[in-house]
């Protein structure tokens, strides 16, 4: 099961029941860090910042 839908169930867990964040992983195998884990960058930028770099120094060579 992947990790969103296990984090997605664990919160329903905590939302449902009276039972701690700690148990609530357990019970779907899902690590406390994962549950609370939140990506600082959106998928799409970190493909893009190889590209600009690369973008940048190409046009900044006097070689080429």
């Amino acid at each position: 099961m992947p990790t969103k839908a296990r984090k997605t169930w664990a919160q329903q867990l905590q939302q449902n029941h009276s039972v701690t964040i700690a148990m609530n992983c357990a019970i779907v195998g899902l690590s406390r860090c994962a549950y609370y884990y939140q990506p600082k960058l959106q998928d799409d930028s970190v493909v893009n910042i190889p590209n600009l770099v690369h973008n940048s120094r190409r046009k900044s060579c006097c070689l080429f």
